[in-house]
């Protein structure tokens, strides 16, 4: 009978660690030249990731089910599957369905608002995902911090030129 309690208590206990376990989140926030609609203007296309993320290369959109998708190709030649789960006039979310990347349950959303300057938009880029087993969470965030540096600065760079036209 001591066995069976004891393997029940820590059944029990790993279900309260599962149980308070949370998701981390990334946020990026920079400027952008132009207003909302502007930079959403160059940016708000599901494939315009190709036109203003470094890391991607080609960015291919398709539709199944009803559902949206993008498979988005790296300069290393990985690629991402990505689920378009909603879409408003100057935002829209995403989950990644197939990644290299070390994440998973992972759930996006990238807006444009305006900020207090004129012409000056308010980029916003947020995600929460699980690490994926057997990455530690301060990688994870790593990696995702690093694309999402990365992403907030190409669209900066990308509606200045725009602007500039």
């Amino acid at each position: 009978m001591g066995i069976v309690r004891t393997g029940l208590a820590a059944l029990a206990a790993t279900v309260a660690l599962s149980a308070a376990a949370h998701a981390a989140e990334v946020q990026k926030s920079g400027q952008a030249s132009g207003t909302p609609e502007d930079v959403w203007a160059v940016v708000g296309d599901f494939c315009a990731i190709k036109d203003w993320h470094p890391a991607v290369v080609e960015c291919d959109e398709m539709e199944e089910g009803g559902d949206t998708y993008r498979i988005l190709t790296l300069g290393d030649g990985g690629k991402i599957k990505e689920k378009l789960t909603e879409k408003g006039d100057t935002s829209y979310s995403y989950e990644i369905i197939e990644s290299p990347l070390p994440v998973q349950n992972y759930a996006a959303t990238l807006s444009v608002t305006e900020d207090d300057g004129d012409d000056i938009a308010e980029v916003e880029w947020t995600a929460e995902f699980d690490p994926a087993d057997g990455v530690e969470e301060a990688k994870a965030v790593e990696v995702i911090t690093g694309i999402f540096n990365d992403g907030v600065a190409g669209i900066g760079k990308k509606a200045e030129a725009a602007a500039k036209q």
